[in-house]
């Protein structure tokens, strides 16, 4: 009898044999590493929390998908790859997956994930955010000492007409701007926001949230707020002061600082031409701007190269000296960016292409629980490893993309890794770090 072979894939032959290829293997799954990814969520308790503060209008006995089942199908597909909802369509036919959302049918449809997004509201962000912080919080075994925030806004390039979006001049397109907290690699908040805005715009109202959080879990943390120039705004700098919050913020340069800096700035520039080598001097100056209502001590740093002079401001009311201050404290702010491109570029941050705003801004929370899961299996299964500074492309690559073999009865779910897997050893140290059974 003739087989159908509409679907068969041909290869260049090898040793004179053909080489064939279709899509009719069964029950193999190309992720088997998702069930790492379920025993992060399960240690942090993350998505239970998600599910308990999301209402549900639906009508309980008309329900087919669990809310709970529907987060972890969107934020695990997220986590690995899957930015698109009708990548679910032939998703939620993979057993792996139904294992990891802990399911014995097929998964939700790319219509009811969508319809899960745009039931998202005001209410929904501010619980999640909520949940966020209460994760970090519980992340920590013994009350910090010392946190520092580092809060940075990016852009988000819309993809038609989003409700919100405006012109950028600076980016030089259509966009959202949402502003970012992260504290180490751990994320707080992610919140959406138009870009006809200064970027600084809400920034104390978050700093007040996340402070109250913050010292009512740890009475006596101490709080640095860590920005760029971007962020040095005069009620931002009094509400820090005010309220015991340290701050090191970048402030732009200006006429009356490079004349402040001036004596300074000589020298470095005199020392230059003597060694021809780069020179790169601190100090401290007492700057007022015209809207502040006192004093405050800035940090300058003159810099010449063989391109000419480089000076650089931070505005703080941190006690220590200039150089440590700016390179030790102020400079590593740069990390937060790698955070930012892994969010934007590894997690589909930027994929913010529903029409209505909250149902946006609801994606972008969603990407940030994969990123807590992702930042979660790095910080704890991956600790000391090859890949404890690994970005979660590579985590993804290396740790999530598995083949396996898929075999399930009613009292064993089995799952057969390949057997050539290079990382296997690594894997199972992660799992049993993670586990909680």
């Amino acid at each position: 009898m003739t087989e159908c072979a509409q679907d068969l894939i041909n290869f260049s032959s090898f040793d004179r044999r053909r080489i064939e290829a279709d899509f009719q293997g069964g029950d193999v799954s190309s992720d088997g590493g998702l069930m790492l990814l379920r025993e992060a969520d399960r240690r942090l308790g993350l998505i239970e929390a998600l599910d308990g503060v999301l209402l549900d209008p639906r009508n309980p006995e008309l329900i087919t998908h669990r809310q709970i089942d529907l987060l972890r199908q969107r934020i695990y597909g997220l986590a690995a790859g899957y930015e698109d909802l009708n990548d679910h369509d032939t998703l939620r036919n993979d057993l792996v997956w139904q294992s990891a959302v802990e399911r014995d049918t097929a998964l939700a449809s790319s219509p009811t994930l969508c319809r899960l997004e745009n039931r998202a509201d005001r209410r929904a962000a501010w619980k999640f955010h909520e949940v966020l912080l209460e994760k970090f919080i519980a992340s920590h075994r013994q009350a910090p000492e010392e946190l520092v925030l580092d809060f940075d806004a990016t852009d988000d390039r819309v993809h038609g007409n989003q409700q919100g979006r405006f012109f950028h001049g600076y980016y030089g397109d259509w966009c959202f701007l949402p502003l970012y907290v992260f504290c180490g690699e751990q994320l707080l908040a992610s919140y959406l926001r138009p870009s006809r805005i200064d970027a600084s715009r809400h920034t104390r109202a978050v700093l007040k949230l996340l402070v109250k959080g913050l010292r009512r879990a740890w009475p006596k943390v101490k709080i640095i707020l860590r920005a760029d120039s971007g962020f040095c705004r005069r009620r931002l700098l009094s509400w820090c002061e005010r309220n015991e919050v340290g701050y090191l913020i970048g402030l732009a340069k200006n006429a009356r600082l490079n004349a402040l800096a001036a004596e300074l700035q000589a020298k470095a520039q005199e020392q230059f031409k003597a060694t021809g080598e780069k020179q790169r001097l601190f100090g401290d100056v007492q700057y007022r701007s015209g809207k502040w209502n006192c004093q405050r001590r800035v940090i300058a740093k003159a810099e010449v190269t063989e391109k000419g002079p480089n000076p650089r401001y931070v505005v703080t009311n941190l006690e220590g000296g200039a150089q440590a201050l700016y390179d030790e404290g102020y400079c590593a702010r740069g990390e937060m960016e790698n955070r930012i491109k892994e969010q934007q570029l590894g997690l589909f941050a930027d994929r913010t292409s529903c029409s209505a705003w909250w149902a946006n801004q609801f994606r972008l929370l969603l990407s940030s629980c994969a990123y807590v899961l992702m930042e979660t299996v790095r910080r704890i299964g991956l600790e000391g490893s090859e890949l404890a500074r690994a970005q979660v492309g590579t985590i993804r690559l290396k740790l999530l993309k598995i083949g396996t073999v898929i075999v399930r009865n009613t009292r064993r779910i089995r799952l057969f890794f390949a057997s050539a897997y290079p990382y296997r050893e690594l894997f199972s140290q992660a799992c049993k770090r993670l586990s909680t059974a």
